[in-house]
């Protein structure tokens, strides 16, 4: 807005799980700060493009009409992966999921598909202009996975007439573009709501804190007027693909590895993770030897100065992100930040042994419950009940394995069905068991080749 003098735009924020958001911007006029952290410097500055914020579970009419507004021409999702509820082996809503079930039962909806359909469906009532909804979370194709499960539940719903005029609308009238974002933005801590006030001389209860770096990428294909993004930095572009492949596999699948491998390990930050010699190589070794070859770069783009820049990123020790806060909701992850990578390299007649050891660090954080070092590991996963369910009985590693790659919804059947990727998998889980993931990644690492 300040370098366009288009001013008029505006943010309402909504809270989904908790009202803890909008508890602390509101009484600050939705005031927040960006704390910008680098080993060389911190910084902050103040932010006012938030205007409103409402809290979905206890206003559900106010965010239908908010989303139904004809001023509204923008909705972006920020909300994880596991928020959209679907399947990851399918690509589709989950049509088991009660919650899901009961938003398309008619009740208020309280799942965030289900909120997003009730909105268009008034906007649709009320003869409201052209939309736009920009996912933002780190689901391949993102746009177009959002619109194909805006799909699904509209053919859930109960008691929608054959000739029901919403899916038409949508089409006509909807735009999904696909986005890739990437900056790293670890949990405020009361350490940086300290810092924070110092540098503004005022308390900040919405402190946000990130790293430097910041990348959006988003495919320009909008339903109608957007913010000038672009001249704060944002890539419109025709194919965002690319883009996000790199982002996922690269800057993703190196954090997930880091997260559990490194929580094994006894690390309590990705940064004290890969500042270890033995950590630092692996993860290099990941994204050179097994990464690069599966990807397309686009013209002009600098892949090495790209994974030089990731290697700080995840080295630079004033960003505390923690390994267990990346190790959440693994199950949503691992389809898309390391499995993809394994399954082309399988198929090119390579063995992916780094990306496998990350994977069997997932199957060890998911049954052992503890770090080498005795410290709890907590399972926070939306499918925790079923992962404790599935391992219960076993108890070698070729059991646990097994037991874990009959879950669908993570693994695919033509990959958990490959004999070379059980063996790995099997043989990476035995080497964490027996000696340890620093001992673990120390073997692995020092291979140089795929």
């Amino acid at each position: 807005m300040a370098t366009s003098a288009e001013t008029s735009w505006g943010i309402c924020g909504v809270t989904q799980r908790t009202p803890t958001v909008a508890e602390a911007l509101l009484p600050q006029d939705c005031l927040y700060s960006v704390l910008e952290r680098c080993a060389e410097d911190t910084k902050v500055r103040v932010i006012g493009a938030i205007r409103d914020v409402l809290v979905a579970q206890e206003q559900a009419e106010a965010v239908t009409d908010r989303l139904a507004a004809p001023a509204t021409r923008i909705v972006t999702l920020t909300v994880t992966e596991k928020g959209y509820r679907f399947d990851p082996s399918t690509g589709r809503l989950r049509g088991d999921d009660p919650e899901v079930l009961a938003d398309a039962g008619g009740r208020p909806p309280r799942t965030v598909i289900g909120q997003l359909v009730g909105g268009l469906e008034a906007r649709r009532r009320r003869g409201s202009p052209s939309l736009t909804v920009l996912c933002c979370d780190n689901l391949p194709h993102n746009g177009d996975t959002l619109g194909r499960l805006v799909s699904n539940f509209c053919d859930l719903r109960e008691g929608s007439p054959a000739d029901d005029r919403l899916p038409s609308w949508i089409s006509e009238n909807v735009s999904f573009p696909n986005t890739m974002v990437d900056r790293i933005v670890p949990a405020t801590t009361d350490d940086d709501r300290s810092d924070a006030a110092l540098l503004l001389g005022l308390e900040d209860r919405g402190v946000v804190v990130t790293e430097p770096f910041s990348q959006w990428v988003i495919e320009d294909r909008f339903a109608g007027p957007r913010p000038a993004w672009e001249r704060a930095g944002a890539m419109l572009v025709g194919d965002v693909a690319p883009y996000e492949e790199m982002k996922l596999r690269l800057l993703n699948g190196s954090h997930s590895a880091l997260a559990y491998l490194g929580a094994l390990a006894g690390f309590e930050l990705i940064a004290d993770a890969v500042c270890s010699p033995d950590f630092a190589r692996f993860t290099r070794g990941f994204m050179d030897i097994e990464v690069t070859p599966t990807l397309t770069v686009p013209p002009g783009f600098d892949l090495v100065a790209y994974k030089d820049a990731l290697m700080d990123r995840f080295a630079d020790p004033a960003l505390r992100h923690r390994t267990v806060q990346i190790a959440m909701d693994g199950s949503q992850k691992l389809p898309y930040r390391l499995l993809g990578t394994i399954a082309s390299r399988l198929g090119t007649g390579h063995e992916p042994r780094r990306a496998c050891l990350a994977v069997a660090g997932w199957m060890r954080f998911v049954t052992a419950g503890k770090s080498d070092r005795g410290a709890a590991l907590p399972l926070e996963d939306p499918l925790a009940g079923r992962l404790r369910a599935v391992v219960a009985a076993a108890s070698t590693p070729q059991a646990i394995v097994s037991a874990l790659l009959s879950l669908r919804e993570v693994f695919p059947a033509d990959l958990a069905d490959n004999p070379r990727f059980r063996a790995l998998l099997t043989e990476a889980l035995d080497a964490l068991s027996r000696k340890g993931a620093a001992a673990a990644v120390a073997s692995v690492g020092h291979e140089t080749s795929a």
